[in-house]
């Protein structure tokens, strides 16, 4: 699986060094759709939907994960994925990576309550966990500093 990855990003490297004009691009959209209450259905390419949620503590059914949340496993997730591509670049082999994000937030500015106090989170934080890694700390420093 490394080695496929390599090969991809060493192809995909030669490519964009040949032509550095076609690296930049805008991203694919992601289109949110309040559908009634809280419930919000994203869409984006190929036919990909997420469906978000808010508890009912807030008004919310609590039917799918929250924006929050969801914001949260999309940072974890990128991370994961681009230690493991560096990894791959890299030659560094591990049996496993653990990427967790949580964040602080304070209820009074989603409510409104507090013009001072934003409405999404006050602070985020990850912490990334090797299990079997080639690497030692220092390369595995810098390649989530890297990711990060």
């Amino acid at each position: 699986m490394s080695e496929t990855i390599r090969d991809a990003i060493t192809a995909a490297s030669s490519y964009l060094t040949e032509h550095p004009d076609e690296a930049r691009y805008t991203d694919s959209t992601a289109t949110a759709t309040l559908t009634g209450g809280l419930a919000v259905t994203v869409t984006g390419p190929d036919g990909a939907t997420v469906s978000t949620d808010m508890p009912a503590s807030v008004g919310g059914t609590g039917t799918a994960p929250s924006p929050g949340w969801l914001m949260r496993a999309a940072q974890a997730s990128c991370l994961a994925t681009l230690i493991g591509m560096r990894a791959a670049h890299e030659g560094i082999l591990f049996g496993r990576v653990q990427v967790v994000v949580d964040s602080e937030s304070d209820d009074r500015g989603i409510l409104g309550l507090d013009p001072d106090i934003p409405a999404g989170p006050l602070s985020c934080r990850a912490r990334v966990s090797f299990e079997g890694s080639t690497a030692n700390r220092e390369e595995i420093e810098e390649m989530v500093r890297w990711a990060d």
